[in-house]
């Protein structure tokens, strides 16, 4: 098939060496690329039962055949076994490192083994190379992009650890472009763990496509289409941004810990508030529509900013000054730590903090003390900088006292920033998202609130897998950005027109949504050999969503019923052909083309017809 190159770079650190991979057909064809050649590859060659940080671990960039060819294309998906939840985990980052690595000849980059000392990997037009990068550990994420530009040239694409991922912080990310960052569950540690500070990718050879021409007009079509787009200019106004305002509006922007949708001081964090500091703006490679809005924050300093940082680092925190949010949110773009764990784990200790579950006080809304806990974290300093590098489900086992009912996550992934106290088809997003909580994967809450809230429903089922199928499957394999879709109404029926100019295959959007379940049911199936087990309670948010109603707003005195929430799961996992605990039918698995699952399996738990 045209549009990849068959072949992926395997780098195993501990014996430094080397290889040119040729993936097997099927892959593509079954997989498409980003997300679903990175589970199959974790299924078939990851030993079950890995230690995360361990050399064993399967570290993978993987591009789609779209990356580096259509609008929106300047990503890559990465992924290894979770460190942070202990499943699968994945993300995906805007660079110019999954361009580069596509125009070096590969579609994607496997890392093995545990290098004996800090180092990088360069390629370049097929060949690469593993260099020391002793020199650059400790150094930040942004200068450690900076330096290995200085040396291979400013074209060359650049993906690396700051000292987070250095000091295996459960929540670690890996970092591009001085504010891209990709891997919540903690990818960075991963990295860090094979004494592997950068990956670093150029190459100028041509992506092999089926119609050269067709996909030259496509793009320059799409790119116009997106910027005709009612809504274009306030997007490159505020971007995301502008959902601080509908947040607090729709009584889901979060604050104090998930305890409440409204946040008083909202109007000093939101969009507005935002463009009135702005001084640039920033995007990925082939961004026809930038999100990365730049201010200076309150220590005179560039930081980029985006709704989940915003809301996570300030209001989920009482912090009502985007300068300080701004500080933080670079704080953890330095060192490497993923904004939304950051913002949770921090609202964690200072609720602990107020309960005197710990000795340290840290106030809601103090931003120094934000500030000082937001390094010892990265650097693992102190008792509490070091339990709260672990993540909030750790932390809360740790110190007792109830805070379970308080520690946000799903899975051990901490939750992303909408309240959902009101809204339990988003509830039912972050319980059943493959990765643990987070929106990616089906951002339902919007339709939610247009459609009606409150209501339990088989349609919200439907219009959450739906959602899936398109966020978490399409996009994520493709690999594109979901935002012309998502924000101005791009419209689909684009994908499969680039698609089958790029690879010479006719797609129906039933294929692509056959492939979606797919690698859903795969990732599952990869949670379920890897915790040997599985149960709805896994599968379900918080206790505080079900138990402590809100206090303000239009919304006061809302919170979620768990047995109707119980009810929706059963759905879902009947939709997607799964057994009453939520792990994949026999049946499923091989309709899905998947029965290559059933014996590993078989040797965890009791599958069902």
């Amino acid at each position: 098939m045209k549009g990849l190159w068959g072949k992926a770079l395997w780098v195993d650190l501990s014996r430094r060496e080397v290889r040119v991979w040729e993936y097997p057909g099927d892959y593509a064809v079954n997989y498409i690329g980003g997300r679903g050649f990175a589970a199959k590859i974790l299924w078939d060659f990851l030993p079950p039962g890995t230690d995360p940080l361990s050399p064993d671990n399967i570290l993978i960039f993987a591009a789609g055949p779209l990356t580096g060819l259509a609008v929106n294309s300047g990503k890559i998906v990465v992924a290894a076994k979770s460190p942070l939840t202990g499943g699968y985990g994945d993300g995906n980052i805007g660079s110019q490192f999954g361009i580069g690595l596509r125009r070096s000849g590969f579609d994607a980059l496997i890392v093995t083994g545990r290098a004996r000392k800090p180092s990088y990997i360069y390629i370049e037009n097929g060949e690469a190379h593993i260099l020391s990068a002793e020199a650059l550990w400790g150094s930040s994420a942004v200068e450690c992009e900076r330096r290995i530009k200085e040396v291979h040239g400013g074209g060359v694409g650049v993906a690396c650890i700051g000292p987070a991922g250095e000091n295996l912080v459960k929540f670690s990310v890996v970092v591009s472009q001085a504010g891209r960052a990709g891997g919540r569950p903690g990818i960075g540690a991963v990295m860090g763990s094979k004494r592997l500070k950068a990956v670093a990718a150029v190459g100028d050879k041509e992506i092999p496509v089926a119609d050269p021409r067709e996909v030259r007009k496509l793009y320059v079509d799409s790119v116009g289409d997106i910027k005709g787009k009612d809504g274009y200019d306030f997007w490159v106004r505020q971007g995301t941004m502008a959902t601080v305002e509908w947040g607090q509006t729709a009584s889901v922007l979060p604050a104090y810990n998930f305890r409440e949708g409204v946040f008083d001081g909202y109007r000093l964090i939101d969009g507005y508030s935002m463009e009135a500091s702005k001084v640039a703006l920033r995007s990925c490679p082939l961004c026809a529509m930038p999100c990365g809005n730049v201010v200076v924050d309150s220590g005179g300093k560039e930081a980029e900013l985006d709704y989940e940082n915003v809301a996570m680092l300030g209001s989920n925190i009482g912090l009502a000054h985007l300068g300080h949010v701004a500080r933080l949110n670079r704080i953890a773009d330095e060192t490497g730590m993923d904004t939304i764990s950051l913002g949770s784990v921090i609202a964690f200790a200072m609720e602990a903090s107020e309960k005197k579950l710990i000795k340290d006080k840290i106030e809601w809304g103090d931003h120094k003390a934000a500030e000082r806990l937001a390094s010892d974290i990265a650097y693992r300093r102190g008792s509490l900088g070091s339990l709260l590098a672990e993540g909030v489900r750790i932390a809360s086992e740790k110190i007792g006292g109830g805070s379970g009912d308080w520690a946000m996550h799903v899975k051990g992934l901490e939750i992303s920033a909408y309240d959902c106290h009101a809204a339990p088809a988003m509830a039912l997003a972050y319980g059943t998202s493959p990765i643990g909580a987070h929106h990616k994967d089906a951002w339902i809450i919007s339709w939610e609130v247009r459609t009606g809230r409150h209501e339990y429903s088989e349609a919200k089922v439907d219009k959450l897998i739906e959602l899936q199928r398109l966020r978490g499957g399409i996009f994520e394999t493709l690999v594109a950005c979901r935002f012309p879709w998502i924000e101005l109404g791009f419209e689909l029926e684009w994908y499969p027109r680039i698609f089958k100019a790029v690879t010479g295959r006719t797609i129906t959007m039933e294929e692509f949504l056959e492939v979606a379940d797919r690698i859903y049911t795969l990732i599952r199936a990869l949670w379920v050999r890897e915790y040997g087990t599985w149960d709805p309670q896994m599968d379900t948010p918080p206790a505080r969503w079900f138990k402590e109603p809100l206090t303000k707003g239009p919304l006061a005195g809302a919170k979620l019923d768990l047995e109707k929430y119980h009810w929706m799961l059963q759905k879902y996992y009947e939709k997607r052909g799964w057994d009453e605990r939520g792990i994949p039918r026999k049946s499923t698995l091989r309709k899905l083309g998947l029965e290559y699952t059933i014996p590993e399996l078989e040797k965890r738990v009791t599958l069902k017809e």
